[in-house]
C-alpha cells in the first residue's frame, strides 16, 4: 500500500495588480508550482495602465515563469477556466483576488476546474498590552488595513491607555501613507476592543479566529500556548506581520 503524488498537466496563477504590486504573491504561487513540475504554468496579472509592475515581472523570472498575460478580475479567472483564442484552461486556479475573483474562482469549479481555496478579505487582530510599543502596533494595523476597503483590522487590549495611544499613532501615520484612501475606508469598520483581563482576550481571539495574529503581551506565552483558531501567529513587538507576506511566509 502507498501513494503516489503526480503534478498537474497546467495550472493558471493569478497575481493581484489593481491596485498595488503583489512579488510576493508571484512567489507564492510559482514556486511550488516549479518543485511540483508542473507542465505548463501561466500567470495572468491585471494591469490597468497597460504595463506590469518591475518587481512583480522580476519575481516571475526568478520563479521560471515566462508567460505572462496582461488580464485580471473575473474576466481573468473565466479565460483560465474555459480558455480563449489565446489563452489555455487550465487544470486547477491558484491566487488571491478581490470578490469579484473570490466568487469568479467558485464558479469556475462548475466546470471542473480546481481552485486553491475561495479567499476572503484580509484580517489582522493585535492584541496588546502596556509592554507593545503604539507606534509599531499602528503600523501593523495599517499594512493590513491597505491591502483593500474590506479589510478588517482589530486591536484587543487590557489598556485603555493604549489604545487612546494606537488610535492617535494611527491618525498620524495615516497622514502618510500612499494607500490613504483605502486604508481610511476600512479602519472605519475595524475595532479597538478592551477587555478585562487575558483569560477573556484569548476567549474572544478565539472566537474570532484571525487570519493574521499578533501578540505583545507581557505574557505572549499565554497565547501563543492558548490559541486555538488563527492563522499566522508573529510574537512580540519586532515581528511585524509583513515579515510575514514577504519572508516567513513565502
Amino acid at each position: 500500500l502507498g501513494s503516489r503524488w503526480s503534478p498537474l498537466d497546467s495550472v493558471g496563477l493569478y497575481v493581484p495588480g489593481g491596485t498595488a504590486a503583489y512579488p510576493s504573491s508571484v512567489l507564492m504561487l510559482a514556486i511550488p508550482a516549479a518543485v511540483a513540475k508542473i507542465k505548463e504554468i501561466y500567470m495572468c496579472v491585471p494591469c490597468p495602465n497597460g504595463l506590469i509592475n518591475s518587481t512583480v515581472l522580476a519575481a516571475a523570472k526568478i520563479a521560471g515563469i515566462t508567460k505572462i498575460y496582461k488580464v485580471g478580475g473575473a474576466q481573468a479567472i473565466a479565460a483560465m477556466a474555459l480558455g480563449t483564442t489565446l489563452i489555455s484552461p487550465v487544470n486547477k486556479i491558484f491566487g488571491p483576488g478581490n470578490q469579484f475573483v473570490t466568487v469568479a474562482k467558485q464558479l469556475a469549479t462548475k466546470f471542473n476546474v480546481a481552485i486553491d481555496m475561495p479567499a476572503g478579505p484580509s484580517e489582522l487582530l493585535v492584541v496588546a498590552d502596556d509592554t507593545a510599543n503604539a507606534a509599531f502596533v499602528a503600523s501593523d494595523l495599517l499594512s493590513q488595513a491597505e491591502h483593500g476597503k474590506d479589510s478588517q483590522v482589530i486591536l484587543v487590549s487590557t489598556s485603555m491607555d493604549l489604545i487612546k495611544d494606537v488610535e492617535a499613532e494611527i491618525s498620524n501615520q495615516l497622514k502618510e501613507l500612499p494607500r490613504k484612501d483605502i486604508a481610511e475606508v476600512a479602519i472605519k469598520h475595524s475595532k479597538s476592543i478592551l477587555v478585562k483581563d487575558n483569560v477573556e482576550a484569548l476567549d474572544l481571539i478565539n472566537t474570532y479566529g484571525p487570519e493574521h495574529f499578533i501578540v505583545c503581551t507581557k505574557d505572549n506565552d499565554f497565547f501563543v500556548n492558548g490559541i486555538q483558531n488563527a492563522g499566522s501567529v508573529f510574537i512580540g513587538n519586532y515581528t511585524p506581520e509583513s515579515a510575514g507576506d514577504y519572508a516567513s511566509g513565502t
